[in-house]
């Protein structure tokens, strides 16, 4: 059978819980298909690049699917009726990739970043940009238009 990467994004005003029924309930349908789920990863709540539908973020989720392409068309159609859902995207692939994603390794090595600095900035010595040597002042250019009406 063909291989897929599914991702789907939802609505940012469902629960987790709310999420993982959907993926239940799509992961059911690709099995009453004669297919399977081989890998299911909840992303989490991430914020978007632009708005859809007035939701500024989404619940992202993957499948990786080893299913006929019937099953793919039907959890299609029932993402389209769907109000819950926002957005989804089907790649047949070659061959699935084994452990996490990239993106659950993204959060990982963030994750381990700030756990080895102490905090989002880490211990760093910097200044908030008032330490800083400007050098000299140049005047204004209406302080330059007063010094030339005096004279």
């Amino acid at each position: 059978m063909p291989l897929y990467e599914h991702v789907y994004l939802t609505r940012q005003d469902l629960s987790a819980q709310q999420v993982e029924d959907l993926t239940k309930q799509f992961s059911d349908v690709i099995a009453g298909l004669g297919g399977k789920v081989t890998k299911n990863e909840y992303w989490g709540l991430k914020s978007l690049s632009y708005r859809i539908n007035k939701n500024r973020k989404a619940h992202m989720t993957l499948l990786n699917v080893d299913a006929p392409p019937a099953a793919i068309t039907e959890i299609e159609r029932q993402e389209r009726l769907s109000e819950d859902v926002l957005r989804y995207l089907t790649i047949r692939v070659e061959e699935l990739e084994e452990g996490p994603s990239a993106m659950m390794r993204k959060s990982d090595r963030d994750r381990d970043e700030r756990g080895e600095r102490g905090g989002r900035f880490g211990d760093r010595d910097r200044g908030f940009g008032g330490d800083r040597d400007r050098g000299e002042r140049r005047p204004r250019r209406d302080d330059e238009a007063t010094a030339v009406s005096e004279d």
